[in-house]
């Protein structure tokens, strides 16, 4: 029953895809399906084979090692102050985004990242048809957040049209950036959010390219990455990396403020007129349908439902606070489904993200963002709610 209501849900996502798409003719059926086996396979291969939880537990033991050596920097210069158990999450878990961006920008510098997206986004191209940039730029996004991701690829901004700079959009806004991996880790289960990357990918693509199809001409499908840094040095790229992950700390630790503050002025203010009754449990229950059918029990989908939504309306690492206290007391395939839901920048902040970043680099193009904003919103959700479902199969 629960394989049949997975399989349901799985349909009624590409469904939803299919009906919001602006040129069904063109579809790219063969790309999706091979995506779809992919990520089948791909759960499959992490959660019931012995390699795949080997594979799992080892990347898990390299981030924790990470997190270790993140943690001596932070202590080092935060070591000194008492704080409550309210303040230390900026001072544990966001602040280590230093080090990730650190890292990767060094990463980048010395030409080892590059080339590895470049080739794994030219097998998926040459696997599922898709062009060479919508896929390097998908693999790209597991790596660096939204904005890095699209400045990546800023060169090929000219040959990108409406549904074109829909899908890398969607890419940028269906996945996460590895900088941020390390913080996910802390409070979610890493077997989740580690599995969560790859699927991710593949829903941001299927659905994305589903809802807009392109066909792009070989002359035409051309991925640069000359420019993707412009470090110096080793220590110019540790230092622009710092300062970036820096940014990224800051910029999330302000989102928290203005978002769990915003959501407890709507509560007050829902309270007044319905005693006892808060914006979580209202999308609770909106969501519940869709959440029986990914897989979640009904008397944990209400409280699930509602983390799920309060990520769409404020962000994940709001949802992510909410989620941690529930974690023991839920069972593991509902902690499984949401986790991975949850690992996404699928939220309505993204889209002003997004949007600021093409403006940046295209102002014309910004002005097409902003117009299907909510729709990459809406498929950037129902990528989540694949790749959660897809999960929950195999729980």
């Amino acid at each position: 029953m629960a394989i049949l209501l997975g399989i349901v849900a799985i349909i009624v996502v590409l469904g939803l895809a299919f009906l919001m798409s602006n040129d069904k003719r063109n579809i790219n059926y063969k790309g999706i399906g091979i995506m779809l086996v992919l990520q089948l396979l791909t759960t499959w291969f992490m959660f019931t084979t012995e390699i795949g939880q080997f594979i799992i537990n080892k990347i898990s033991a390299g981030f924790n090692k990470l997190i270790e050596f993140g943690t001596e920097g932070v202590n080092f210069v935060v070591g000194g102050f008492v704080v409550e158990e309210g303040g230390v999450f900026f001072f544990n878990v966001l602040l280590l985004i230093i080090f990730f961006a650190t890292i990767l920008s060094v990463l980048t510098y010395l030409k080892i990242l590059p080339p590895i997206i470049k080739y794994l986004g030219g097998l998926i191209s040459k696997i599922t048809g898709l062009p060479k940039v919508e896929s390097f730029n998908a693999v790209n996004s597991i790596f660096f957040g939204q904005s890095e991701a699209l400045i990546a690829i800023r060169t090929q901004f000219h040959h990108l049209n409406d549904n074109r700079l829909y899908i890398v959009s969607a890419s940028a806004m269906g996945s996460v950036s590895a900088s941020i991996v390390g913080a996910y880790l802390q409070m979610l289960p890493p077997e989740y959010v580690l599995v969560a990357l790859p699927l991710n990918m593949f829903s941001a693509l299927m659905v994305a390219s589903i809802i807009a199809p392109v066909r792009v001409p070989k002359e035409k499908d051309i991925v640069d990455i000359k420019d993707v840094t412009n470090d110096k040095s080793i220590f110019e790229a540790m230092g622009n990396g710092a300062l970036e992950g820096g940014k990224i700390a800051l910029i999330v630790a302000a989102m928290l403020i203005a978002f769990i503050a915003s959501l407890e002025l709507v509560n007050w203010l829902i309270q007044l007129v319905f005693a006892g009754i808060t914006l979580q449990e209202i999308l609770g229950y909106i969501l519940s349908p869709i959440g029986i059918l990914m897989g979640i029990s009904p008397g944990e989908v209400v409280q699930a439902g509602s983390v799920m939504g309060t990520k769409i309306v404020t962000n994940e690492f709001v949802a992510m606070l909410d989620f941690q206290p529930m974690i023991a007391d839920m069972s593991e395939k509902t902690v499984g489904i949401v986790s991975v839901f949850l690992t996404s920048f699928a939220n309505f902040s993204s889209i002003g993200i997004i949007a600021g970043t093409v403006k940046g680099i295209d102002s014309e193009k910004a002005v097409s963002v902003s117009g299907f904003g909510l729709k990459l919103l809406v498929g950037a959700t129902l990528a989540s709610i694949l790749s959660a479902t897809i999960v929950g199969l195999f729980l």
